[in-house]
């Protein structure tokens, strides 16, 4: 070890300690398509989310159908919504069966950060769903980072 140079201590001297929370990657670290230019028409992709996202909570179909689609925070955030219907047909009684649904409206409007927000109403046979969601440029495709239904 050499001695301090001036204005340094010795504690500058040691090897910084590594924290775990260190090496995780950063969200500023998740390659963001810089402009939606290259990457395909959202559209599609809101409707087909939106209209899976319902399924998933409905029992009909498997949340991991979902994961490649959204990121790890609206996948836990949808495992939770998912147990809590799941355990609610069981008390009910109700059997769980593919909804058959329509989507009347898609609205998007851009995010600062090049990104889409969006609502999409999305009706079934009994009632009406509003599902909020907004969608980044991750890795040249869209990925669902904040999905809210309602």
């Amino acid at each position: 070890m050499t001695s301090p140079g001036p204005g340094q201590s010795p504690a500058h001297q040691r090897e910084r300690h590594v924290d775990a929370r260190d090496v995780r990657p950063q969200p500023s670290d998740i390659p963001h398509s810089p402009s939606t230019e290259h990457l395909p028409e959202a559209e599609p992709v809101l409707r087909a989310l939106a209209m899976r996202t319902i399924e998933v909570i409905a029992g009909a179909r498997d949340i991991e159908q979902l994961a490649r689609w959204v990121t790890d925070d609206v996948y836990a955030h949808l495992l939770i919504r998912v147990s809590i219907a799941a355990r609610a047909r069981a008390i009910t009684g109700v059997v769980a069966e593919r909804p058959r649904l329509w989507i009347d409206r898609v609205r998007t409007w851009p995010t600062q950060s090049g990104g889409l927000d969006a609502v999409i109403l999305v009706y079934d046979k009994r009632r009406a769903h509003v599902i909020a969601m907004q969608l980044e440029g991750i890795n040249h495709r869209w990925r669902a980072t904040a999905i809210a239904v309602m």
